[in-house]
């Protein structure tokens, strides 16, 4: 990518903040089955990685777990703090993560991977992660068997191209074992042993 679509591709990565209320009202929420299947029972520290306004955030809670939210947008950390007050939340990338080495047993990133670039980014998951750790990557589809939604799946593709699961996932590399998928489409998660990490991806309706 060239050094303006970086630009670009960042600039368009900040801008929910005007809509961070609409957001919250709009997104779906994250089904508890996924979050099992993306984040081990026993992980204690779970990094959700473009957070938005906390929509996975509120499923990735457990007793015992702390969960860390890293979110980029000025206006969605304000929604964020409004939402999950109990929940930190930090001024961050995928590609600048304010948080030590070896700090934390998953990250986890929903509808968000597409805005970050894998080639800093993979090695920026891999640098919080504990051996063992785990990058779990999650999506929803729109269900266009829905003649109504098919139809707006349409519209909104022929304004912007959607994200594919190929960009979702690519670039994790020799730094994560295989992907692991799950979901009508895929999903996968990855986590880190003995030095490398595995991944799961997972996408659903």
């Amino acid at each position: 990518m060239t050094r303006a679509g970086e630009q670009e591709e960042f600039r368009q990565a900040r801008s929910f903040g005007a809509a961070a209320d609409a957001y919250e009202r709009g997104r779906p929420p994250y089904p508890p089955e996924a979050v099992a299947w993306l984040v081990p029972e026993d992980a204690r520290t779970v990094v959700d990685l473009g957070a938005g306004t906390g929509k996975l955030t509120r499923a990735l809670r457990a007793a015992g777990r702390e969960v860390v939210a890293v979110e980029p947008s000025v206006g969605m950390r304000e929604q964020f703090a409004r939402v999950l007050p109990d929940v930190r939340v930090l001024d961050g990338t995928g590609e600048s993560i304010p948080l030590p080495d070896s700090s934390v047993d998953v990250v986890v990133c929903a509808q968000a991977w597409h805005w970050v670039d894998p080639e800093r980014a993979v090695p920026e998951a891999a640098r919080v992660l504990r051996p063992g750790g785990r990058l779990g990557l999650v999506w929803n589809f729109r269900d266009v068997s829905v003649p109504w939604v098919a139809e707006l799946d349409q519209i909104l593709r022929d304004c912007a191209a959607a994200p594919t699961d190929d960009r979702q996932v690519e670039g994790v590399g020799a730094l994560f074992g295989p992907v692991e998928r799950q979901g009508p489409a895929s999903a996968g998660r990855c986590s880190r042993r003995s030095g490398r990490h595995r991944a799961r991806v997972r996408g659903g309706p």
